[in-house]
């Protein structure tokens, strides 16, 4: 059974699936778009990290950013390859969703690339209701970004 759990980023396995998520990032994109945040990005006021666990062993990881005027984004999303396709991104995705709104937000959103290393994450935002906008907070247009939001 999936627990997630608030994450104070403390501990051998979360920052080993943080390195891993840095790394794909990197990968997966140029590096004048890579803007997720490391371990002290993590750490820094107004952000708050889940992590999900199936049994001693970790599943995922996502977390929630304030930004003021109502808003939130969320950053840091990545299943530990174990995990794929059990629904461990969904699951914290809700747990993101069910807080912001908790927190009295209005909208939540997210930056992402483009390519094939990115379509899981686009189907899943898009099947929640996340719909392609323009950008936000320090974000700026750019022919790899895309930028997706959901009204709360």
């Amino acid at each position: 059974m999936l627990e997630i759990r608030e994450d104070d980023l403390s501990g051998a396995p979360v920052r080993a699936l943080l390195a891993l998520h840095l790394a794909g990032m990197h990968a997966n994109t140029p590096p004048e778009h890579v803007f997720a945040l490391d371990l002290s990005g993590l750490q820094r006021p107004g952000i708050t990290v889940w992590t999900a666990w199936e049994g001693p062993a970790i599943a995922g990881v996502g977390a929630l950013r304030a930004l003021g005027d109502d808003a939130g984004e969320v950053k840091s999303m990545r299943t530990h390859p174990d995990h794929l396709r059990r629904g461990v991104a969904a699951a914290l995705l809700e747990r993101i969703i069910a807080e912001a709104r908790a927190r009295g937000f209005t909208r939540l959103s997210l930056e992402t690339g483009r390519g094939p290393a990115f379509e899981p994450a686009l189907a899943l935002y898009r099947r929640r209701g996340f719909r392609d906008g323009a950008a936000f907070a320090d974000y700026a247009p750019s022919g790899f970004s895309q930028f997706l939001h959901l009204d709360l």
